[in-house]
């Protein structure tokens, strides 16, 4: 990212503020809500995706670690766990196999083809959002189509979020979600992150040093929107989210039409 204007690294700034934030208030997308504003910037995924995977490992780890303190610090008729472990470990053997096959995927494809790819799953998500219809998961051959394929789609650009949060808000109770949804991206992510280094995509080290107070800043913030998500209806958030996704989605697809 060497290359950038001033107000290039001004954007990237606040955008990983915006991804910290959307990370700790809902327990996913952090990346699927960021990622297409960072395209935008400078159109190249693996720039930003070990950024993001070394943001997810840090405070996914800290903040599940911090909940954990605080659930055994309360007396043991009032302690709960706030991570689900049996149905992760279902998830996870469902999941491996396209996960790999999707770390495959993202590392053989061109920039520009994956770039487009990703724009037009933001697009579809982001539809969904704006329609109120989230994609919801009925039967148990749906749960695991929409976990194997949300792990690819994972692989491949670390935004298959929404199909996996779509089978994990079936069956995983509302105050153990985000943390165990944050103990599953954090496995998800380690994968991601050895294939980067066996294969020498350059991790950007120097950037974190900036850009992981940005995403500080952010989470905190976001810590507060978990607060207010638990009690609140949030359709109206998520439309307004979904349009401005799908209009960035839109001009990014263009730009790299044309």
């Amino acid at each position: 990212m060497s290359e950038l204007l001033w107000f290039q690294y001004l954007l990237i700034a606040a955008i990983f503020i915006w991804s910290g934030f959307v990370r700790s208030g809902l327990g996913f997308g952090g990346n699927v809500l960021s990622l297409p504003f960072l395209l935008l910037v400078d159109d190249r995924p693996l720039v930003y995706l070990p950024l993001i995977a070394v943001h997810l490992l840090v405070f996914s780890s800290l903040t599940v670690y911090l909940n954990h303190r605080k659930a055994q610090a309360m007396p043991p008729t009032e302690r709960v766990t706030t991570v689900d472990w049996h149905y992760l470990k279902f998830a996870l053997a469902v999941m491996l196999v396209p996960k790999l096959m999707g770390v495959v995927g993202l590392i053989k494809l061109p920039a520009d083809i994956m770039t487009a790819i990703i724009f037009c799953i933001i697009a579809v998500y982001s539809v969904s959002y704006i329609l109120n219809k989230p994609f919801r998961s009925n039967s148990r051959v749906v749960d695991i189509l929409f976990l194997m394929v949300g792990a690819y789609i994972s692989g491949t650009s670390l935004i298959g979020a929404p199909l996996v949060v779509a089978v994990f808000a079936n069956h995983v109770a509302r105050h153990q979600l985000r943390d165990t949804l944050f103990v599953l991206w954090f496995i998800l992510v380690t994968i991601k992150m050895a294939a980067f280094i066996y294969v020498g995509v350059d991790l950007q080290w120097v950037h974190h040093l900036w850009l992981l107070p940005c995403a500080a800043v952010g989470h905190v913030l976001g810590l507060r929107l978990h607060d207010y998500m638990l009690r609140a209806e949030t359709s109206r958030f998520f439309r307004i989210l979904g349009s401005a996704l799908l209009l960035v989605s839109l001009v990014g697809l263009v730009r790299v039409i044309t």
